[in-house]
Formats: C-alpha cells, structure tokens, sequence
C-alpha cells in the first residue's frame, strides 16, 4: 500500500507574533540570549503573549538574520547596524513615497490628456475663419518712393 503524503501551506501574516524565542533563535541561527541583547539595545521588539511571552514574527527573524549579515559578514558593531537598520528603513519609506508622487503623476498626466483632448474638440481648429486667398500687403523698402 503507497503512503499519500499531504502537504499544507499555511500563510501567516509576517508581522504577527508566532514564534516563541527559542524558535525564533533557532530560525535566525542566533542563541536565545543575543536576541534578548537585541531587543534591549532597540533592534528587534517582538510581540508579547497575554502572559508576557516574547512572540517573534516572520519579519523579526529576517531582521534577525539582517543583523547577523551586518555584524557577521560586513563587521559592524552594533551601533553601525543601528545606523544601517535606520537608513535602510528611510529608504524604503523614501521609495514608498516616490512611487506614491509617480502614481499621482500619471494620474494627472492622463487627467491633462483628457482634458487636452476635450479642449482640442471644442476649439476652432486653426485657420477656419482665414480666407481661401491670402490679402497681399504692399510692402515698402526704403529707397522706394510711393
């Protein structure tokens, strides 16, 4: 007889508390006690549990592992991660509000088309009321007597 396996996806949203320290810990490689530093110096506020349990979400463990890359990899102390964790969510908060100001940039772009285009069938259009042959205008030169 085959076994059937049975695979189920679950979809938490990334800001939500679900893991306990431990785990949270482990997911980030990181000993529990390093995230309880993190979390005093400012770096990571995880959710707390009716019964005051730190619960860390998704996203507190990408920003775990962030931290680790800085520190680890790139050498930085913890104030330099602060500093790179600061900028880097300017940044994106700078983004945000750039593709906002180009979201409403094409908004008017298409509402001055629009209008643009209800001015064009409203106007005359150039040379209507011109007649078929021009009037000729005496032109004089100096020198030239009348």
């Amino acid at each position: 007889m085959a076994e059937r396996q049975t695979r189920i996806e679950v979809h938490v949203d990334e800001d939500r508390g679900v893991f306990m320290i431990s785990v949270a810990a482990e997911l980030a490689d990181m000993h529990p006690q390093t995230l309880r530093i993190y979390e005093s110096r400012g770096l990571i506020t995880p959710k707390r549990s009716p019964k005051n349990t730190r619960l860390y979400s998704q996203r507190d463990v990408e920003r775990l592992k962030r931290i680790q890359q800085l520190t680890n990899e790139e050498g930085l102390n913890l104030a330099g991660v602060e500093t790179v964790l600061e900028m880097e969510t300017r940044v994106e908060a700078m983004r945000a509000e750039l593709e906002a100001m180009r979201q409403r940039t094409r908004e008017l772009e298409a509402k001055l088309d629009q209008e643009m285009e209800r001015l064009h069938m409203e106007i005359v259009p150039y040379g209507a009321y011109e007649p078929e042959t021009p009037a000729r205008i005496p032109v004089r030169r100096p020198g030239e007597s009348q």
